[in-house]
């Protein structure tokens, strides 16, 4: 967003992937957070819609609240970051709030105490919600640099009593692929070699790619593609990804950690199009900003890759799996719980 961000769709999740779970319009946000407030004020911080918090810890270091949004990923990410902070001694519950728009004031609030969350995406929301809707077109402060995003996400994020903690090397943000055949017939396997290549692609995206920098008008600036239309069949959707399997699309737009994607493989963005949306924590300064949570982490983001998230999202979405099970498993199996 700027590159990405879809601020008419999603903009819980980075990309702005529109998937089902669509984020409210931001007049209605307003009247939804002040409902929200209200009600995890009536609960004492309990979940919103079901606390599936992994529960545990001793309690001797008090009770953390972890807010999830409610797609698959960022459900097994609160588990992730639920799983560790009990193993740590917090007694932790699970909060799922539909979006951003709704879970970041009551983190700003301490009503949550900690949420995963994406950098580049997290940084122009706040932009937008400090500077104007327009600012992230205007004036973005999110870049494919990591660390400058997350310098510009903090500056924006600590006048409103929120710590964000290091990024690790998990990112989830829009990527292309195209047909296994397509790729060995013209040799790519970056984008820029499918710009070299000067073959007419025709992506297979939301209808909003027409115009966003991170999709068609990227993809010609950046790497040269000649991009000749858009298949309007979303982000990621298994319609999109079976128009490019059939050949009916050239490139389909999804998300770096999609693991369902049989016969198609990812052409690598070596420029640099898409910002960073690395994987970090962020916590309330006050309520969480204790160094004890941010080691407890730390451990797991600088052990989580993209692959392993991709992965996990499978097992969920392609399996059933539950995310605390997905969760508890990845955990024992890095040895990132002691007890």
């Amino acid at each position: 967003m700027p590159k990405t961000m879809l601020t008419t769709g999603d903009t819980t999740r980075p990309g702005g992937a529109p998937h089902h779970r669509r984020s409210v319009r931001a007049a209605g946000a307003v009247l939804a957070a002040t409902a929200l407030t209200a009600t995890l004020a009536a609960c004492g911080g309990d979940s919103l819609e079901k606390s599936g918090g992994s529960g545990g810890g001793s309690d001797e270091k008090g009770s953390l609240v972890v807010g999830s949004a409610s797609f698959t990923e960022s459900r097994i990410l609160a588990e992730l970051y639920a799983g560790v902070l009990s193993d740590a001694g917090y007694r932790t519950s699970i909060t799922t709030v539909k979006n951003r728009e709704l879970y970041e004031p009551s983190l700003e609030k301490g009503e949550i105490d900690v949420v995963p969350e994406y950098a580049a995406t997290l940084a122009e929301f706040l932009n937008a919600k400090v500077n104007g809707p327009e600012a992230p077109e205007r004036k973005p402060v999110a870049s494919s640099d990591v660390n400058a995003t997350v310098a510009a996400l903090s500056k924006l994020a600590e006048p409103r009593g929120l710590k964000v903690l290091p990024a690790g090397k998990a990112v989830d943000q829009n990527a292309f692929a195209v047909s296994r055949e397509f790729a060995e017939k013209n040799n790519l396997k970056s984008l820029s070699d499918l710009g070299e290549s000067g073959l007419k692609v025709k992506v297979a995206a939301g209808d909003e790619c027409a115009v966003r920098p991170f999709c068609a008008p990227g993809l010609k600036a950046t790497y040269g593609i000649d991009v000749t239309g858009i298949d309007a069949k979303g982000v990621g959707t298994p319609q999109s990804k079976q128009a490019v399997r059939d050949g009916a699309a050239h490139l389909v737009l999804t998300t770096t950690t999609d693991a369902v994607i049989e016969g198609l493989v990812f052409l690598a963005d070596d420029k640099k199009l898409q910002n960073a949306d690395n994987v970090l924590p962020v916590v309330n300064a006050k309520d969480a900003g204790d160094t004890r949570i941010a080691s407890a982490l730390d451990r797991l983001t600088q052990a989580l890759t993209t692959d392993d998230l991709a992965e996990l999202n499978r097992k969920v979405d392609a399996e059933r799996a539950k995310p605390k099970d997905v969760a508890k498993e990845y955990l024992d199996s890095r040895g990132l719980l002691k007890k």
